[in-house]
């Protein structure tokens, strides 16, 4: 077969033909990811990137150029990544410079490359060889050589001889770069380039798809290929924690002047994009400092900060453990129990007027309860977008063989549904679990901590699967409403019951139910010693013959919070264990400043596996 113009529909065919070999090898990307840090993603990254644009490959069109066009604004608006930033920006370039063109010839195609490589460079502010940028410069060289020089007219064996030097190209990462080097593996993003450019060869010269590349399908049955063992390289430092991300759309973003005041924030910026839109990619400690940057240069949203540090450490102990535990960040969790047990937290968004927030991560929850109080409008909070999921899950499916994700129940959010419709996508080997937690903030939080002292305990997916819905029917949380005026902004409670409730000095418990609903389930009567009645109340729930572990959260009320917990388990010699933590926004958006809430849990020790192993065996003879 030969291929003299490539028109929109050979594009099409051939970039599906590229991403399906992107997506099966990402796994291995993940494994052999150690730079600029080694915190195994960037396979989830490439292939979540080139995944955005397959929708637009669906409803591909014959001219070229206006295709290309559409790829790179679905690959800026999906961007993930140092090395999907990259390669999105890549995709602009070639867009550009074929704008106008309804198909390519062999020589048109070089200069859209070359132009590609150009744009790819420009967006980092330093530039590093020995990367994806390299491996890209240098393929784009020889597809100009060949086009102009030798007059190479056909696209197969242009692809082909290029993917050639790409290769050589690849294997030199493997020394260029220290990290590389002490690994002895090539660099991730630059074979997630070289993969994709396999698979566009292959159907430039006229090779057979795999099965299941159904032109109609935007998401590809594709058969991921799973390495067992640990990530290479070895854990470092991280400076910077958070892998900042945004889109700024505006009518003239000048991006070199964004990338140099990224600069002064954060390491591995890349601006990629056009005056119109730009995705931000910056490692950087202060991710609201990031997005306050962005919001000078026009609207901003598809915010994320992923926590490198604790993506690190899944990288590489994923081959030490079988099960990692995911959690919305509904969930209220001391941060030192999240450190220590290894805890993913998906954050939810919180909204005030046109000012988006990740919860916990660009917004605390002191600045939250700050702006509760002062706002004239009232926050909403809306569950995490399903491809936050989708990347959190892709990500430790890779890595692990069982992720658990314990939602907020799903009688009062959609956040489990965005979870299960997130799980049902994912192309890892590891399966995902998603578990209605029947509960929210700290009772939510508490089965959170128990599943992953499960898995910290060498449980396997079934064994954490079963104690994690055994710990949902022992834990309790119950909220005391000290004032119900943001409950009735929210629309939560009609004004009439406020009105009420005053007049009779009513005081609301909010309690949730073992069908998983949260309402206000009785009240306390007077406004004297509330907090110590409160804790009566809880108390009150607690069985004298089981152990407990008792949470507090405050609403800015530290004080009120230590008080209250010092009270539930005064006198008691059955508390395994107590946590004082600042109550997050799931209950708090509706209690404002002051409230507190507590949850208890029936509590043992979680069984080793081991011990299990041995229990299962005494059962069996």
């Amino acid at each position: 077969m030969t291929l003299a113009s490539l028109d929109g529909t050979a594009l099409a065919g051939a970039l599906r033909a590229g991403i399906r070999r992107v997506i099966a090898s990402q796994e291995h990307l993940n494994k052999i990811n150690v730079f600029p840090v080694p915190d195994g993603d960037t396979g989830t990254n490439l292939a979540l990137t080139l995944g955005s644009v397959l929708a637009v490959l669906r409803a591909a069109e014959s001219h070229v150029g206006a295709l290309l066009t559409r790829i790179a604004d679905a690959a800026i608006d999906g961007a993930r990544g140092n090395s999907g930033a990259i390669l999105a920006q890549f995709f602009v370039g070639l867009g550009d410079r074929a704008a106008g063109q309804p198909s390519l010839s062999t020589l048109e195609f070089a200069h859209a490359v070359e132009s590609g490589a150009a744009y790819a460079r420009e967006a980092l502010s330093e530039p590093r060889e020995g990367t994806i940028l390299t491996v890209i410069a240098d393929f784009a060289a020889e597809i100009g050589t060949l086009a102009r020089r030798d007059r190479i007219g056909d696209f197969g064996t242009l692809v082909g001889r290029a993917l050639e030097r790409a290769r050589e190209s690849l294997e030199k990462t493997r020394s260029q770069l220290e990290a590389m080097r002490r690994a002895n593996v090539v660099d991730a993003g630059a074979q997630g380039f070289v993969e994709l450019i396999e698979g566009v060869a292959a159907y430039a010269k006229g090779e057979i798809l795999p099965a299941g590349a159904d032109p109609g399908d935007d998401e590809m049955d594709v058969a991921v290929q799973h390495e067992r063992g640990a990530a290479a390289g070895s854990e470092i430092e991280i400076d910077r924690r958070f892998c900042t991300e945004c889109v700024i759309t505006g009518t003239d973003v000048d991006r070199r002047r964004l990338r140099e005041a990224l600069g002064d924030i954060g390491t591995s910026v890349v601006v990629a994009g056009t005056h119109n839109k730009t995705k931000v990619h910056v490692h950087a400690d202060d991710p609201a400092a990031v997005f306050a940057l962005a919001r000078r240069y026009g609207a901003v949203s598809a915010q994320k900060a992923d926590d490198m540090r604790k993506q690190q450490g899944a990288a590489h102990h994923g081959a030490q453990r079988a099960v990692a535990v995911a959690v919305d960040s509904a969930a209220d969790i001391p941060d030192e129990e999240i450190e220590r047990l290894e805890i993913h937290v998906v954050p939810l968004r919180v909204h005030f007027a046109e000012r988006s927030y990740l919860d916990k991560i660009s917004m605390t929850q002191e600045q939250f309860y700050r702006a509760l109080e002062s706002s004239p409008v009232h926050p909403k909070t809306s569950q995490p977008p399903p491809g936050d999921f989708r990347r959190t899950f892709e990500f430790l499916a890779s890595h692990f063989d069982t992720v658990v994700s314990i939602n907020v129940t799903g009688h009062v959010s959609g956040t489990r549904a965005a979870a299960e419709g997130a799980a049902s996508r994912v192309r890892a080997h590891g399966r995902v679990v998603v578990l209605d937690s029947g509960n929210a903030s700290l009772g939510q939080g508490l089965i959170a901590m128990y599943a992953a002292e499960c898995a910290q305990a060498g449980q396997t997916g079934d064994e954490v699967i079963a104690a994690t819905r055994a710990a949902i029917a022992r834990t309790r949380t119950f909220g005391l409403l000290g004032r119900l005026d943001f409950a009735v902004r929210g629309g939560r409670v009609p004004k009439i019951v406020q009105t009420i409730a005053d007049f009779l000095h009513v005081t609301p418990i909010l309690m949730n139910l073992p069908n998983g609903r949260v309402t206000t389930g009785t009240a306390l009567f007077g406004r004297r010693d509330l907090r110590s009645r409160f804790a009566g109340l809880v108390r009150r729930r607690m069985r004298d013959d089981a152990g407990y572990r008792v949470a507090v959260g405050h609403a800015n009320a530290e004080e009120e919070g230590r008080r209250l917990l010092d009270e539930i388990c005064a006198g008691l010699d059955n508390i395994h264990s107590r946590f004082l933590t600042p109550l997050g926004t799931a209950l708090g958006v509706h209690g404002g400043p002051g409230m507190l809430v507590a949850a208890i849990q029936e509590y043992e020790p979680p069984a080793a596996a081991d011990r299990i192993a041995a229990n299962d065996a005494q059962a069996t003879s």
